[in-house]
């Protein structure tokens, strides 16, 4: 095995050419990555399962008493815990909506020859290498009522976006979606264009509408990899807890993430908040699940 595993390194790669064998490059960059993620991702995802089945508080020197599910029926009929996992729905389905409908737009519009492409494509690349905190100071000032250019703009005059109960989820979902359309924009653009030259020139010879044409060839052939762009923004929007704390502290827009940091590290229940982690993460696996197997029969056609 261990000549078949030096023999299998192409001989014209650049590692062969410095005379790295595969075991050298298993010892130097494969080991050292996965005992990385042992240490900093399975061992505490394992240590806190662990904790959420105790009551361990992390703020007492108390020992941690063992509680069975007692955390997870406590937050499974927490009336306020449902309030937050409606709000954190309500925010992915409004914000992953919104970044589908903008990102694969600009696509459309991306994917055609037109001069300064290439710069046109990078500036609208920009928001998503900002930092999330970043991003939500600068759209705090945008909504500002005294002096934000978005009331200026639109005549509101001194409406608090973040400050009103009904419209912070909104301001909030829509600086996300700014944020991450370039990202759908990105995958839809690889998508368009992957789609066959051929198949429009045939259509066009058939004299199909631009709408059959979109509905019939583009939307189906570009389909899989935009379930991929959904699939992970819809992980990251369920997850969502930087702009919606930096931006507002309403309680309309309190996240379950926001729920999750509260709970550990100012109400101190360290046990619970490990129970509402899992919980989060079976959720989201759920939901990637679902995803999944449209996409696997979005494959099949």
């Amino acid at each position: 095995m261990l000549n078949n595993m030096i023999t299998s390194l192409d001989p014209q790669s650049r590692a062969a050419a410095r005379g790295w064998s595969d075991i050298t490059i298993r010892n130097v960059f494969v080991i050292p990555t996965v005992l990385f993620l042992i240490v900093f991702n399975v061992f505490p995802l394992i240590y806190s399962l662990g904790f959420s089945f105790t009551d361990f508080r992390a703020s007492t020197k108390d020992p941690a008493n063992f509680v069975g599910l007692k955390n997870y029926m406590d937050l499974l009929s927490d009336p306020f815990i449902w309030r937050n996992f409606t709000i954190t729905a309500h925010y992915v389905i409004v914000s992953v909506a919104g970044q589908v409908v903008v990102g694969f737009g600009l696509a459309l519009l991306l994917n055609r020859s037109f001069p300064l492409k290439g710069l046109v494509t990078t500036l609208l690349l920009l928001p998503m290498m900002l930092s999330m905190a970043v991003v939500g100071l600068f759209w705090k000032l945008l909504y500002d009522p005294n002096f934000g250019i978005i009331n200026f703009a639109l005549g509101l005059g001194k409406f608090e976006w973040l400050a009103n109960p009904d419209f912070a989820l909104y301001a909030v979902a829509l600086t996300d979606i700014w944020m991450w359309s370039p990202f759908v924009m990105l995958l839809s653009l690889a998508g368009l264009s992957a789609v066959p030259k051929h198949l429009y020139e045939a259509a066009s010879i058939d004299r199909a509408s631009r709408l059959y044409t979109f509905f019939r060839i583009t939307l189906p052939l570009v389909a899989p990899i935009l379930l991929i762009a959904i699939i992970f923004r819809t992980m990251e929007a369920f997850k969502t807890f930087d702009l919606a704390f930096v931006m507002s502290g309403q309680p309309t827009t309190e996240v379950v993430s926001i729920r999750l940091y509260k709970m550990a590290f100012q109400e101190w229940q360290t046990g619970k908040s490990c129970a509402l982690a899992y919980i989060v993460l079976i959720m989201v696996l759920c939901i990637t699940n679902v995803y999944v197997k449209y996409l696997n029969k979005a494959k099949e056609r």
